[in-house]
C-alpha cells in the first residue's frame, strides 16, 4: 500500500521562508546581470567616448592664411603652359618656405606643415591665372601648431597660436583631404581613401572567392552528401576551422600564395584569398543552418507536383533559405574586414602613398593603417588613428545593418 502524500502546507512559517529565500535568489540574480550590463555599458560608453574625443579632431585640419605675390616670387611657370613636370621643377618647397617667412616671419618653417607646398601647387593647377597676381592661399599648419590649436600642444606652441588668431591668420575647419589622400609621413596630410579602396577590394575579393564556394558545400552536406564517416569528418573540421585563429590562415596564405605561387605581395588579391580561407567556413556553417530550417514540407510538395531534385534545390530550398545565407555571410565578412593579424604575415603592412588601382596593385587595409599609425612616434597620428577607427567602425556598422535589413526584408516565418 502506497503512502499518501499530504497537500503541502505553503502557509507554514518553514515554507514562507524556502520561498523568501528563493525570491532573494532571483533578486541577485537579476541584479547581478543588471549590474553585467551596465558594467558592459559603462566600458562602450567609456571607448566610443574616447574614440569621438580624439577622432573627431582627425576629421579637422589647422590652416593658415597666407599672401603670397606671385609675380614678385622666384617662380618661373607659364600660365598658358602648366604641367606636371614643370611644376615639379619650379622648387615649391623652396618658393613656399621663402614667401612664407616674408608673411610670418623668420620662425614660417616651423608654422607651416613640410607639405604646405602642395597647397600652392593645387592652386596653381586649378586657376594657372593666379599666377599673375597677388592671393591669400590657407596652407596647413604644421602638427605642433594644429595640436595647440585644439589645446594639445606645448607653451610655445599656443603662443604662436594666440600670435597668429590675433592676426586673423588662423583657421579650423573639416579636413576633406583626410577622406580623400592615402598614407603619408606628415600627419596634417594623411588619408584614409588609400586604405578604404584596398578594404573594399580585399573584400570583394574574399566575397567573390568564398561566397560561391561556401553555398555549394552547404547545399552538398545538407542535400545530397550521404551521412557517413567522410562526412563526418568533414563537419568536424569545417567547425574546427571556424574557430582556428586567425594568424594561422596568414601562415597558410603565406606558405601558399606568396612562397609557392609566388602571387604579388601586399595585394589585394592575395589579402582577400587569404581571408576567403578563413571566411568560407563560417558561410558553411551559415549556410547549413539556413538551409535546415527549411521546412521538410516545402520539398515534398516540390517533388509532389514533378519537380526534380535539382529544381527542389534550386528553386526553393535555396531561395527561402539565401536570407539566412547572406546575413552569415554578412557577418563573417565584418569579421573579416576588422582582421590584422593574417594579413600582416602576407606582407600588407607596407607604405602605401597611391590608392590601389585593382586588386593586384599594393594596397593596405584599414585594419592594417590603424595599427601603423598608432605605431607613429608623432602625436598628431593619435587623433588621425582614433578617426581611422571611427571610420572602420562605421564600415563595420553598415554591413552589420545591411545584414539586419536582409534578414528583415527576406525572412519567412514558418
Amino acid at each position: 500500500m502506497t503512502e499518501q502524500r499530504l497537500p503541502t502546507d505553503w502557509k507554514s512559517a518553514a515554507m514562507q521562508k524556502r520561498i523568501a529565500r528563493r525570491y532573494a535568489a532571483e533578486r541577485r540574480f537579476k541584479l547581478a546581470g543588471l549590474l553585467a550590463v551596465g558594467l558592459s555599458a559603462a566600458f562602450l560608453a567609456f571607448l566610443l567616448f574616447t574614440m569621438m574625443g580624439n577622432g573627431l579632431r582627425g576629421f579637422t585640419r589647422t590652416e593658415i592664411a597666407v599672401k603670397v605675390d606671385f609675380p614678385a616670387s622666384p617662380l618661373l611657370l607659364d600660365p598658358a603652359n602648366i604641367t606636371d613636370q614643370g611644376l615639379a621643377d619650379a622648387s615649391l618647397p623652396m618658393v613656399t618656405s621663402t614667401v612664407a617667412k616674408q608673411a610670418l616671419g623668420p620662425d614660417a618653417d616651423t608654422l607651416l606643415s613640410p607639405t604646405a607646398w602642395t597647397a600652392i601647387r593645387d592652386a596653381i593647377k586649378a586657376d594657372p591665372k593666379i599666377l599673375g597676381r597677388t592671393e591669400t592661399i590657407s596652407l596647413p599648419a604644421s602638427t605642433a601648431i594644429d595640436l595647440a590649436a585644439k589645446s594639445q600642444g606645448s607653451p610655445e606652441a599656443e603662443a604662436a597660436v594666440a600670435r597668429l588668431r590675433k592676426a586673423g591668420l588662423l583657421s579650423t575647419g573639416f579636413n576633406s583631404n583626410f577622406l580623400t589622400a592615402s598614407d603619408g609621413t606628415d600627419p596634417t596630410q594623411v588619408g584614409i581613401w588609400g586604405a578604404f579602396k584596398g578594404s573594399l577590394l580585399t573584400m570583394l575579393v574574399t566575397l567573390v572567392l568564398s561566397f560561391p564556394l561556401g553555398v555549394a558545400t552547404a547545399l552538398y552536406l545538407e542535400e545530397y552528401a550521404r551521412k557517413n564517416w567522410v562526412t563526418d569528418i568533414i563537419e568536424v573540421s569545417i567547425n574546427n576551422l571556424a574557430a582556428v585563429p586567425s594568424i594561422i590562415f596568414g601562415l597558410l596564405g603565406l606558405s601558399i600564395f606568396l612562397n609557392f605561387l609566388h602571387l604579388p605581395r601586399s595585394a589585394a588579391l592575395v589579402g582577400g584569398m587569404t581571408l576567403a580561407l578563413m571566411t568560407m567556413p563560417v558561410i558553411v556553417i551559415a549556410g547549413r543552418n539556413a538551409i535546415k530550417s527549411v521546412p521538410p514540407s516545402i520539398r515534398d510538395a516540390a517533388l509532389g507536383i514533378g519537380a526534380s531534385p535539382v529544381q527542389v534545390v534550386f528553386q526553393h530550398v535555396l531561395p527561402l533559405a539565401l536570407p539566412g545565407i547572406l546575413t552569415g555571410t554578412i557577418i563573417g565578412m565584418a569579421r573579416a574586414l576588422g582582421e590584422t593579424a593574417p594579413l600582416l604575415m602576407i606582407g600588407m603592412r607596407a607604405f602605401i602613398a597611391t590608392p590601389p588601382g585593382g586588386v593586384s596593385d599594393p594596397a593596405t587595409v584599414l585594419p592594417v593603417q590603424i595599427f601603423l599609425w598608432s605605431d607613429e612616434v608623432s602625436k598628431g597620428f593619435v587623433e588621425k588613428t582614433s578617426a581611422a577607427i571611427i571610420v572602420l567602425l562605421v564600415f563595420l556598422l553598415a554591413m552589420n545593418g545591411l545584414a539586419i535589413y536582409l534578414r528583415n526584408k527576406f525572412e519567412r516565418r514558418w
